[in-house]
């Protein structure tokens, strides 16, 4: 298939470990008391698989928008009430940062008071900031955490104090990503492998999508950007496809300011 991002094409990454951890992560759930889903906060609609929702069943259940300082903090707040509204527990959190890691142990704590023991698993779709999250719960590093998808492939079981463990697991997208605002959204939070898309494409895109969301952010088109970053052959040919994995990265950083890609949907 074409690697650009049509209009009609789907991103199709559901590799062997995926479909794998999915069938068994049926199995792990009957040894699971919590259920705690990581979402990058600036895409908390395309960022989440319902199928791992529905897995959870009727588990007490924590949503966890990482990445909190790199998003819009108005839209934050919005998403935040949305599922209040929804009466689903939901924080939103810099996972790296000292004070919002502590909040994340205080909020999974709350799911398992009143238990002497309790098992708890952390899902997510790849790159969301799931070993982040289990560092900032551990109090230290003991998930492998990198920013780039498909980090975590095995299940791994971590001791959180003396009442409390807690699962980290595999990345899993949906096997199919239905919209094209999707995919290329997913693509800039960087839950699809490099391989998979084509990052002129997805710059193009979020350029599109800024125009109309952010008119005054000031973010240069990619050109302009290639152009201000060096990326030029030749004198005056312009480089734009490392000038747009260059600009991917950059999105990725916060350099570009705080957005939230997705609003909240009425309720």
């Amino acid at each position: 298939m074409s690697r650009a991002l049509a209009e009609e094409a789907t991103i199709q990454w559901y590799p062997g470990h995926m479909a794998r951890a999915m069938r068994r992560l049926g199995e792990d759930m009957r040894a699971i008391d919590i259920v705690v889903e990581v979402a990058d906060a600036r895409v908390p609609l395309a960022g989440t698989n319902p199928v791992l929702a529905r897995l959870a069943g009727k588990r007490p259940r924590l949503l966890v928008l990482t990445r909190a300082q790199l998003a819009d903090p108005i839209a934050t707040e919005a998403w935040l009430a949305y599922y209040a509204g929804c009466e689903r527990a939901a924080i939103a959190v810099d996972a790296k940062d000292r004070g919002g890691a502590a909040r994340l142990r205080l909020a999974v704590e709350a799911l398992a008071a009143g238990r002497r023991s309790a098992r708890a698993i952390v899902l997510g779709i790849p790159n969301a900031g799931k070993s982040t999250a289990i560092n900032a719960l551990a109090g230290r590093k003991v998930a492998r955490a990198e920013d780039r998808a498909g980090v975590t492939r095995a299940r791994q079981w971590f001791r959180i104090g003396d009442a409390l463990e807690i699962m980290d697991s595999a990345g899993i997208l949906a096997p199919k990503i239905e919209t094209a605002q999707a995919q290329w959204k997913l693509a800039l939070v960087g839950a699809v492998p490099r391989a998979r898309f084509d990052p002129e494409d997805v710059a193009a895109r979020f350029a599109r999508w800024r125009e109309e969301t952010y008119p005054a952010a000031g973010i240069p088109n990619l050109d302009t950007f290639a152009q201000s970053r060096g990326f030029v052959r030749r004198g005056t040919m312009v480089d734009t496809h490392n000038a747009a994995w260059a600009f991917l990265k950059e999105f990725g950083e916060g350099k570009f300011g705080r957005m939230t890609l997705e609003e909240p949907p009425q309720l």
